[in-house]
């Protein structure tokens, strides 16, 4: 019996909008957390000698992690959507947390936050035009114009430039992916051969965003492994010295057969477009560990935060995603928007 029969329809239900094959996946990913504790367990019983707090660590974190996305994906598009802009206010917070300030910029820093709500405002209402221009033109008028007008000029560039960076990744990028729930999809004529006309195009975004967010976890998983196993070349030595080419290639190959696998099932996107989809993932995927570790690495730390037990901060788990979701979103759009 598939995954999908072992859920009951329920056309009329809370989670009508979302489809048998999401539902399917997301208890597939609880069967494998619960594989992982079963590992983990028996990893301690069976060599004592060994330390295995961080893998438990992590597994937990994930349990937690997988647990809230699901909730939110289960309870509405619009809780999903602004559980994104709380990841989104949970990074930027820790961004600023890390980069040197003025003490002039603090009264800046009040518009930062504020671009959330709205950010995610367009969102919800499905403004596409604002969506896309609001944070990169708007924001970024704005707040050089705000520091400027509390007068302290020594170090204008360096604080513009650094908060500008952190808003348009911790902000504008992640939003990328809360917008994959209300994406108009559904009812183009380039979808119909290949969507069920039972399929509403708020139905076609949550398998679109749990597509995005499996790829770029087994991006990252299929990097760190096989570049642990084989790699040797280094691709950037003095930022990341664990990410390596041939992690790359494995990652990314990785990458495209479970796109290629999952993408025609439960989304749009056709055989061709899935592998395609894959492919862009693993790049922009490598580009984003590349560009938070090398923020890190300037500030001297080694981890953007402490907030996730055995990951880190929450930069160092959203860092592939920053960059996968603007590049995912903007390839479905060129396909189907």
């Amino acid at each position: 019996m598939s995954l999908a029969a072992m859920i009951p329809a329920d056309p009329e239900g809370w989670f009508a909008h979302l489809t048998m094959e999401v539902r399917a996946v997301l208890l597939a990913v609880f069967l494998l957390l619960a594989l992982s504790s079963i590992v983990s367990i028996g990893l301690v019983w069976s060599r004592p000698q060994h330390d295995y707090r961080e893998l438990r660590s992590r597994v937990r974190t994930w349990w937690v992690i997988a647990g809230l996305v699901a909730g939110a994906m289960l309870l509405s598009p619009l809780a999903a959507i602004w559980f994104f802009a709380f990841v989104s206010f949970l990074a930027l917070k820790e961004y600023l947390s890390l980069i040197p300030s003025r003490r002039a910029d603090r009264r800046v820093l009040f518009w930062a936050y504020v671009s959330i709500p709205i950010q995610y405002g367009w969102i919800s209402g499905q403004w596409y035009g604002m969506f896309i221009v609001f944070v990169p033109i708007y924001l970024f008028m704005w707040l050089p114009t705000r520091m400027v007008m509390i007068g302290e000029m020594p170090g204008f560039l360096r604080a513009v430039g650094t908060l500008q960076w952190g808003v348009m990744g911790t902000v504008f990028f992640l939003s990328h992916a809360a917008f994959l729930l209300v994406m108009p999809v559904g009812e183009h004529p380039r979808v119909a051969p290949v969507w069920p006309s039972t399929h509403t195009a708020i139905s076609a975004g949550p398998g679109l965003l749990l597509l995005l967010l499996i790829l770029t976890q087994c991006n990252e998983v299929g990097q760190f492994l096989v570049g642990k196993s084989i790699g040797q070349r280094k691709i950037a030595p003095a930022v990341c010295p664990t990410t390596t080419w041939a992690g790359f290639v494995g990652g990314l190959l990785i990458t495209v057969l479970i796109s290629a696998a999952l993408g025609p099932w439960m989304t749009m996107l056709d055989l061709e477009r899935s592998l395609i989809a894959g492919l862009v993932v693993a790049i922009a995927g490598l580009f984003g560990n590349l560009n938070v570790s090398a923020l890190e690495r300037d500030l001297g730390v080694k981890e953007a935060g402490s907030m996730l037990p055995g990951h880190g901060g929450v930069l160092d788990r959203i860092d592939s995603l920053i960059f996968t979701a603007p590049v995912f979103f903007h390839f479905v759009w060129y396909c189907y928007g």
